[in-house]
């Protein structure tokens, strides 16, 4: 690759060539440099050359080199950086930004049934590049999170690290950090079970893909609860497999409603039952019973999606589907991305045995493995008990800023947006939109604010009718969370 310094001294000595008047020197390297620029052979946000390094090279003087810099930085092109030279300013971001257009006239083969179904439900997705984070769901308490404990993990980590660990590993995960968790599941969940069955991926959304591609063809059904995350609807309709709706009551989903032959012959039920997204509702241990019968006379698999669990079931406890699974047909997915910070990116999944090998061989095939450094900073985090008191402190602030968020939300919007109780400990609230308002014009109202939630209509299935909105309340400050719902309170007079 051409360093910048290559790069310049090449257009300079080019322009000097096809000059056939005289030019000053400082004037032939601002022309080259700016030329460089606009044509976008030197992109944005790089670092120019050193005006040393670059007189040694063009054979100029210091000042020569100066001059055009400061030149180019007078009409904008560059900017100086204290402590850091000078630095290419997004002059071209039109052309850098934009994708390039596809030219019909050329002939391609077809995109795969697969890719195509992926595009299509790609605007599907809960994910929003947006920094803002109030009221997104799904994220904890984020400055909260024990920075200096961590960093010091991680510097001693790269202190002590030998060469030997720097090349490929498992595809399954660290092994110490599998023995970790499985400890961990115990004692937080009652899960018994071996590090073999624990495979540490980036998060849910990864361990959904994994096991859609693994058990399921197109065409095969799979149960979901109604209203869903919008991200199972997304996953499982691009890998072309039916998605099958099934109403909730006070004690979960209604395992009665699953008797069509669709149903019966669904080879996957995904369920959240610690704390229904977006519902709130904690299936009772009875339901979780129905459900394993179910699907031991149907012969199905059961995704139970934990992804709030250490919230959820802080105080008091429910004995989670697998532990109570006689026949190993439950597949328990749990995720650090909601307890830490997502840009952690590390989730688990523990697999029955007869899915490990096929999992394991599809991880080979795709991303190999989760950063090895980041699983032992994992490990030693869970190992010397930092992960108990965060999580401790999770509860206890989340706590607070729920009280703060529901007294301030019902002040503004009782009459419009009731807030749905729940008796089940979580980081979102869902409020009901009525009126004329539908819930998209709400949240695209909000937007344009920075102010980011959810819409409930976006998790139904086969209820087109649902409306309402889902906040996310424990990232945002009070102070911070009041200015915000002013502010909507504004937006949908």
């Amino acid at each position: 690759m051409n360093s910048v310094r290559s790069k310049i001294r090449q257009a300079y000595l080019d322009l000097k060539e096809k000059q056939a008047q005289k030019r000053s020197k400082y004037f032939l390297l601002y022309e080259a440099i700016k030329q460089s620029i606009l044509k976008a052979d030197l992109p944005a946000e790089l670092q120019l050359t050193p005006s040393r390094a670059l007189a040694k090279d063009l054979d100029l003087s210091r000042s020569t080199v100066l001059k055009a810099y400061e030149l180019l930085s007078l009409e904008g092109y560059i900017s100086a950086i204290q402590g850091s030279g000078y630095q290419i300013n997004a002059i071209n971001a039109s052309v850098n930004n934009e994708l390039p257009k596809v030219d019909l006239e050329i002939a391609y083969p077809a995109l795969s049934a697969v890719a195509s179904g992926f595009m299509k439900n790609v605007d599907s997705l809960n994910t929003t590049d947006d920094k803002s984070v109030g009221f997104r769901p799904g994220l904890p308490p984020l400055d909260i999170f024990p920075v200096n404990q961590w960093k010091n993990l991680s510097n001693s980590y790269w202190r002590y690290v030998k060469s030997s660990a720097l090349t490929y590993s498992p595809s399954s995960g660290n092994e110490q950090l599998k023995k970790s968790l499985a400890a961990y599941l115990n004692l937080s969940r009652g899960i018994k079970c071996e590090s073999s069955q624990i495979i540490i991926v980036a998060g849910s959304l990864q361990s959904l893909y994994l096991l859609g591609n693994v058990i399921m063809d197109p065409g095969d059904s799979i149960v979901v609860e109604d209203p869903t995350f919008p991200n199972v609807k997304s996953i499982f309709s691009s890998l072309r497999t039916q998605l099958l709706g099934v109403p909730l009551d006070e004690q979960g989903i209604k395992v009665e409603a699953m008797d069509s032959a669709a149903h019966k012959r669904a080879k996957l039920i995904h369920l959240t039952p610690s704390n229904h997204y977006p519902l709130g509702v904690r299936m009772s241990k009875k339901r979780r019973l129905e459900v394993l019968d179910w699907a031991k006379r149907h012969n199905a698999f059961i995704i139970e999606n934990e992804y709030e669990h250490e919230i959820n079931n802080y105080s008091e406890s429910i004995p989670s589907l697998f532990s109570l699974d006689q026949e190993a047909r439950t597949i328990f997915l749990g995720t650090f991305n909601r307890l830490l910070h997502p840009s952690i990116r590390v989730g688990y999944m523990v697999l029955p045995p007869y899915l490990i090998d096929a999992v394991e061989a599809l991880l080979k095939h795709s991303h190999r493995f989760v950063t090895p450094s980041i699983q032992v900073v994992l490990n030693q985090f869970i190992e010397k008990k930092y992960i108990y008191n965060h999580i401790k402190k999770v509860v206890e602030v989340a706590d607070r800023r729920k009280g703060y968020f529901i007294r301030s939300f019902e002040e503004l919007f009782a009459d419009r947006l009731p807030l749905q109780s729940s008796a089940v400990r979580s980081l979102h609230l869902l409020a009901k939109v009525e009126g004329k308002l539908s819930d998209r014009e709400i949240k695209e109202r909000m937007e344009k604010e920075h102010i980011l939630v959810h819409t409930l209509s976006k998790c139904a299935i086969q209820q087109p009718g649902t409306n309402g909105l889902i906040f996310g309340y424990s990232s945002v400050r009070e102070q911070t969370a009041r200015r915000k719902l002013d502010r909507m309170a504004e937006l949908i007079n």
